[in-house]
C-alpha cells in the first residue's frame, strides 16, 4: 500500500493504519507488508491498547540500547545499562516490566516499537543508545507511546563513567514519573565501586546462561568482581547461584559449593535487604537446604518487593513443586510465562516437570520439544513423560541423548539431592525415569 493511497483512505474513511511490517502468510512465496485498521485511533483493538488487567495502560518494555560501534566491550556495556534499567524500572511497583530475556529476543532487528510493543503486550516502549569512550559515557533515552507512536520523554546524558549509575536511577525515576503520574521513592540499590567490577558481573551473567561449561569461567569473573569490590552484592548473588547450580544440576561435588553457595547469598541479602533477585535466591537454596517455611517468607519478601520479577516465580515455581504442591507450580510458571514471553530454556523445563507431576504427560511433551529447552537437561523429563505414555522406543533414545550431555547422571543422587516434601512425587519422578532407562 503506498503513502498516498494509505492517506487517501485514512481521510475519507477515517481509519487509522499501523505498519506491522512484513508478515508470512500461508501460500503466498514471499512475506506480504501488513497494517493493523481501526475506524478511530483511540480505540485499536491491538494487544497495545486492549486491557489484561488493571495496569495494562503501565506496562512497558525496555529494548537492549545499542552502540555505533561494532565493539564486544560497548555492547556489553550497553546490554548491562539496559538490565539495570530493567531491574530498577520492575522494583517501582508501579509499573508492569517485561522480563529482560524478552527484550533482549529484538536486540539487533529493525523492527517497529508498535509491532514489538503489540507481541510483548505492553503500551509503552523505551529505547535508547549508549556509548563509552575513556572515562565519559553518552547515553540517549525515548520513550515511546505505542498505541500512538507518539514520543512522551527524551533525554541525553553525557557523564563521566563514575556517574553511570546516577544516570540509571536518574531514567529510572523520570520514566516512573512519565507513566505513573508521580515519582515513586524506591529503596537505593547497593551499587558497585568499581566500573570494572560491573563489567565482570555483566559478563558472568551472559556466561551462566549457556552452558556448564562457560558458566565456570563466569565464575572465575565473579570471583574477580568480588576481589575488586568485596561488597557487591549482586555478584554474590549470581556466584551463589552459580554455585548452587553447579551441584544440583551438573554433578559438581555437594561440597564445599554448597557451603559456598549460601555463605555468598546470605552476604548479598545483608548488603543489599531491598534486591528481591537476592531474597529469591536464598529462598531457593534455603529450600534445598529443607528450610521451607524460612524459604516460604524469603519468597514472600522478593515478590514484596517485585512482583514483576518473572524468574523469581519460576524458582517459586520449582520449590511449590519439591513441596508437594504441583497444581501451584503449574500456576507460578505459567505467570512467570505472562511476564517473560520469550524466556530461556529452564522455563519450559519447569512447566514441564509440573506438569509431569500433574500427569499431564502429552502436554509435558509439547512443551519440552519446543526449541528452546529441547537438547537441555530438561530432557531427562522429556524422557520420563515419554515412558509414561507407554512410547518406550522414543523414550530410550532421549535418555540416550540425555546422557551424551549429562554423563555423570544418576537416578539415586538426583533422587537424594532433590528435597521432595511429598515421597509419592518423588517416586513418580524415579519411576518414570527408570522406565526411560536411565542409569541408576
Amino acid at each position: 500500500m503506498s503513502r498516498a493511497i494509505r492517506d487517501q483512505v485514512e481521510g475519507r474513511l477515517r481509519l487509522s493504519f499501523i505498519d506491522l511490517g512484513p508478515q508470512k502468510l500461508k501460500n503466498i512465496a514471499r512475506p506480504v507488508e501488513a497494517f493493523e485498521v481501526s475506524r478511530n485511533p483511540t480505540e485499536r483493538a491491538s494487544a497495545v491498547t486492549m486491557a489484561k488487567g488493571p495496569d495494562a495502560k503501565l506496562s512497558i518494555a525496555v529494548l537492549p540500547f545499542t552502540t555505533m560501534a561494532q565493539d564486544p566491550e560497548q555492547e556489553n556495556f550497553a546490554d548491562g545499562l539496559t538490565e539495570d534499567l530493567i531491574t530498577d524500572l520492575s522494583r517501582s511497583g508501579a509499573i508492569l516490566v517485561t522480563a529482560r530475556n524478552s527484550c533482549f529476543a529484538y536486540k539487533g532487528k529493525s523492527i517497529d516499537v508498535r509491532r514489538i510493543a503489540g507481541e510483548l503486550g505492553v503500551r509503552y516502549v523505551l529505547e535508547g543508545s549508549a556509548r563509552r569512550q575513556s572515562q565519559q559515557v553518552r547515553i540517549n533515552v525515548q520513550l515511546i507511546d505505542a498505541a500512538t507512536g507518539n514520543h512522551l520523554w527524551a533525554e541525553r546524558y553525557d557523564r563521566s563513567l563514575d556517574d553511570v549509575f546516577s544516570v540509571q536511577d536518574e531514567v529510572t525515576a523520570k520514566i516512573v514519573e512519565a507513566l505513573a503520574g508521580r515519582l515513586m521513592e524506591a529503596a537505593p540499590r547497593n551499587r558497585p565501586k568499581s566500573i570494572e567490577a560491573w563489567d565482570c558481573c555483566v559478563k558472568a551473567r551472559r556466561l551462566n546462561e549457556q552452558s556448564p561449561q562457560a558458566a565456570r569461567e563466569a565464575r572465575l569473573l565473579l570471583e574477580r568482581a568480588l576481589e575488586l569490590d568485596p561488597d557487591y552484592a549482586d555478584a554474590h548473588r549470581w556466584l551463589a547461584m552459580n554455585l548452587w547450580v553447579s551441584w544440583v544440576h551438573w554433578g559438581d561435588p555437594i561440597e564445599p559449593n554448597k557451603k559456598l553457595s549460601m555463605e555468598h547469598v546470605e552476604r548479598a541479602v545483608a548488603l543489599d535487604p531491598s534486591n528481591a533477585g537476592c531474597h529469591s535466591m536464598l529462598a531457593t537454596i534455603l529450600q534445598y537446604e529443607r528450610r521451607f517455611e524460612e524459604a516460604a517468607q524469603e519468597f514472600a519478601k522478593a515478590l514484596e518487593l517485585d512482583p514483576n520479577d518473572a524468574d523469581c516465580w519460576g524458582l517459586k515455581s520449582d520449590c511449590s513443586l519439591l513441596s508437594g504442591n504441583p497444581e501451584q507450580s503449574l500456576a507460578e510458571i505459567e505467570k512467570a510465562f505472562r511476564l517473560n514471553p520469550i524466556p530461556l530454556d529452564w522455563y519450559y523445563l519447569l512447566k514441564g516437570q509440573a506438569q509431569y507431576a500433574l500427569r499431564q504427560y502429552e502436554a509435558a511433551v509439547q512443551t519440552l520439544r519446543h526449541e528452546t529447552t529441547y537438547r537441555t537437561h530438561s530432557r531427562r523429563f522429556l524422557a520420563a513423560s515419554l515412558a509414561q505414555l507407554g512410547r518406550i522406543d522414543e523414550a530410550r533414545r532421549e535418555a540416550k541423548m540425555f546422557i551424551l550431555t549429562n554423563p555423570v547422571f544418576r537416578i539415586s543422587y538426583w533422587a537424594t539431592t532433590q528435597p521432595f516434601q511429598d515421597r509419592g512425587l518423588l517416586d513418580h519422578f524415579v519411576e518414570g525415569y527408570r522406565k526411560a532407562g536411565l542409569p541408576e
